[in-house]
């Protein structure tokens, strides 16, 4: 007797209620920084809807995986060019194979070594994630890579220490300690609070202009 697709289809589990099987973050400054890069991103690109950004979130890449509970779950990343609604998890083959096009790493005593190692190794032969970076909130480490034929090369920074990602089409750099994104004529992407902050002072400078000439910003 054979299936159709439809009838295997149902046989199949749902991979897409798996849930994420990673560990707390170590520190605050590490849950600050998370936060800082993922909501600067989806203010920055809050009119697209091509986009995920996944937070301490595990990626399940094989069945095999399964099997060994082997799970790998970078600090941040991002895939474009796919749809942007709310996952559990990111299951590579419930998503027509599609794996991360950038991965921030966000480095402890902990994980320095495996982040390093074995999660650069994996992102590179593996996932082969266009542009790896890793931080360190508590003493400002910071690298950045991207893949040139079958390898990771260094990015170079430019002459503000801050590196170029091709995919997001901003630098990053270290600012007050934390972990920003540059425009590329080199403003900062604020935060959420910072544009309403900015739009609140330009609006009471104008107002100041009007009551200048007389005009009350009122009527």
């Amino acid at each position: 007797m054979h299936l159709t697709a439809k009838e295997l289809e149902a046989l199949m589990p749902d991979a897409t209620q798996l849930n994420s099987d990673e560990p707390e973050m170590e520190t605050s400054l590490h849950y600050a920084q998370l936060a800082l890069l993922v909501n600067c991103l989806e203010w920055w690109w809050r009119d697209r809807e091509d986009f995920f950004i996944g937070a301490n979130l595990t990626i399940y890449f094989s069945r095999q995986q399964l099997k060994n509970r082997d799970f790998r779950g970078p600090d941040f990343f991002l895939v474009k060019n796919t749809q942007k609604y709310p996952r559990r998890s990111w299951v590579v083959w419930e998503e027509d194979g599609r794996y991360p096009d950038v991965i921030i790493e966000l480095l402890s005593d902990e994980t320095k070594n495996t982040d390093k190692g074995l999660k650069k190794d994996l992102y590179q032969n593996r996932f082969r994630t266009a542009e790896y970076f890793w931080f360190s909130p508590s003493d400002l480490e910071f690298a950045g890579f991207r893949l040139a034929g079958e390898q990771y090369q260094a990015i170079e920074p430019n002459a503000n220490g801050q590196l170029w990602s091709e995919s997001l089409e901003l630098f990053l750099g270290v600012h007050n300690n934390q972990l920003r994104y540059f425009q590329p004529n080199g403003e900062i992407v604020p935060t959420p609070a910072e544009a309403a902050l900015s739009a609140q002072q330009i609006a009471e400078r104008l107002a100041e202009q009007l009551r200048s000439l007389g005009i009350d910003p009122e009527l």
